[in-house]
């Protein structure tokens, strides 16, 4: 007790405080976003993602072995898709010479060690921009799940160690799981986006793969049917326990920042990795905030990535992983 115990000890300088400091950052924490693009000698800035880029192959290649340098062994791909190749059944996400079959080839030819994680979703095929197949005004959820299974199976043939469903359907890590298993791919891993709220945070990413809702009669405006509402909190345990069942091998909290409460409440319920994405609309406050003045980017960016780690996150994927691994090197 006071005046014996004095916790400010521990505090008196940087070097005690790292010495006992609970929570540390390290390049392994990370998955890397990178967004492709068709074309050669592409680097185009996000507008509304500052010092956020996407990628031509032939730079993504760059891009690739940079990061392996960095210490980030491991990327998330997604990818923009011209207008042309967009349906309502994501045909082109099943094109093995797509931009995403070559965009894992390309990685994994650049740097064979790079852990490939693909995004699995209808809404950058989509020309309605949702995550499945729309009939009769509806997201219809199984035929869209088996549509997810297919481009799965597409991935892991083009080379991808994991696919990352983040589509909300019912059922589809199972869909997925079993397709796996009946084609031989029992070694490529599901990262799913388990507790994905249908959250405003999305939208420079949805700027970035041109793959927001169109406003359309009778076509739903938003994802609020699919995707989980931010109200909830035991139904994000519930969702997570029934994709472990159905075999995901990593979960995913999804938007970061204001879902702490939810990362800490599954970390608690589950034995598998956890995984946090600080998304696009966080990254871009923190960004603007900055610009202006109001906030110090390189402390901010730091603190709250701690914070996706002391709450327990096992991975953190995020914009700022490239500039957190410079900053702290």
């Amino acid at each position: 007790m006071f005046p014996l115990r004095r916790n400010r000890r521990l505090r008196t300088n940087e070097a005690i405080r790292a010495l006992v400091r609970e929570t540390i950052i390290t390049p392994n924490d990370f998955l890397v976003p990178l967004f492709v693009v068709e074309g050669k000698g592409v680097k185009d800035e996000i507008p509304s993602m500052p010092n956020y880029y996407r990628y031509s192959l032939d730079l993504l290649e760059n891009e690739v072995k940079e990061l392996w340098k960095l210490g980030l062994k491991s990327v998330l791909l997604f990818v923009k898709v011209p207008d042309n190749l967009k349906d309502n059944k994501g045909a082109e996400a099943l094109n093995p010479n797509g931009l995403m079959q070559r965009a894992i080839k390309t990685v994994k030819n650049a740097c064979p060690d790079m852990l490939v994680m693909t995004d699995v979703a209808l809404d950058p095929y989509s020309a309605y921009g949702h995550d499945g197949i729309i009939e009769n005004g509806q997201i219809v959820n199984d035929e869209t799940a088996e549509v997810l299974a297919e481009m799965s199976i597409s991935h892991a043939q083009a080379g991808a160690d994991f696919v990352a469903p983040s589509d909300m359907m019912d059922g589809r890590i199972l869909t997925i799981r079993e397709a796996f298993e009946d084609e031989g791919f029992t070694n490529t891993g599901i990262m799913s986006y388990s507790a994905k709220y249908a959250s405003a945070f999305y939208g420079p990413f949805r700027d970035a793969l041109d793959s927001a809702p169109v406003d359309i009669k009778d076509i739903p405006k938003d994802k609020k049917t699919y995707q989980m509402d931010y109200g909830n909190r035991f139904e994000a345990i519930k969702e997570t326990e029934m994709d472990i069942d159905e075999g995901a091998d990593i979960v995913m909290v999804k938007p970061g920042i204001s879902y702490l409460d939810i990362l800490r409440e599954i970390k608690n319920e589950v034995d598998v990795p956890l995984a946090v994405y600080q998304v696009s609309g966080e990254y871009a406050m923190i960004k603007a905030a900055a610009e202006k003045g109001w906030l110090d980017h390189d402390q901010i960016m730091v603190e709250t990535t701690t914070a996706f780690k002391r709450a327990g996150a096992d991975i953190i994927a995020s914009y700022f992983a490239k500039d957190i691994v410079k900053l702290l090197s």
